[in-house]
């Protein structure tokens, strides 16, 4: 009986993780698109395709699931780090493959682009990491539960496609940049985990927002 049930948690890790990857390479595409737009706002609308891809097959995005960790055990946060590694693994994996392709060519813009953030600072990237999960928990929120198909694309489209428009830092899409742009350093290391904090601390802004008001109207029962 006790090794039916580490097999099955053994599996279930292994399914999270393969989750994980995907979601990252799907992030991955949205940030090629971005980058071979050679147009800011085409490719802030473009980007918008992996997380469309993330919804409709239920892969798992650290940004995404970390809007919902008041809503689990606290047991949800080391699935919170498993996802986020897969996540980050997903992402070099991509940037490996574009690498030995001919959009090498978009490496000049990537390395433009990974300067500016590298040249940043922490205070800056931190809260550019928390307006960017502020959006990325309105959109997929908008997705999931509007009823309105036109709805629901609209939550999606302006909540991905207004956070890259404004250069808000999502830490999975900057683990393919740096990662593509050759920044392994532990400099873009942790500035990485700097915008991973901003991410955690903007995806859980409105849900706890939602529950204090929630209390509130309780209370005025």
């Amino acid at each position: 009986m006790e090794k039916v049930k580490q097999k099955m948690i053994f599996n279930d890790i292994v399914k999270e993780l393969l989750l994980s990857i995907l979601a990252g390479m799907c992030i991955s595409f949205g940030c090629v698109a971005f980058l071979a737009s050679g147009n800011k706002i085409v490719g802030a609308l473009f980007f918008v395709v992996g997380l469309f891809m993330i919804l409709n097959f239920n892969f798992s995005l650290f940004t995404g699931k970390v809007c919902y960790a008041f809503d689990n055990k606290p047991s949800f946060i080391l699935k919170l780090v498993l996802i986020w590694i897969g996540n980050v693994v997903g992402a070099i994996l991509m940037a490996l493959m574009v690498g030995a392709t001919r959009l090498t060519a978009l490496q000049d813009a990537v390395v433009a682009l990974v300067e500016t953030k590298l040249s940043d600072n922490v205070l800056s990237l931190f809260f550019l990491g928390v307006f960017c999960n502020m959006l990325i928990f309105l959109a997929v929120y908008g997705y999931k539960n509007f009823e309105n198909s036109l709805a629901k694309m609209v939550a999606l489209f302006f909540g991905v496609s207004v956070f890259v428009l404004c250069g808000f830092e999502h830490c999975i899409a900057d683990s393919f940049y740096f990662a593509f742009a050759g920044a392994y350093n532990l400099k873009a290391f942790l500035y990485l985990l700097m915008i991973t904090l901003g991410n955690i601390v903007g995806g859980l802004f409105f849900p706890l927002m939602i529950k204090a008001v929630k209390a509130l109207e309780n209370k005025n029962k």
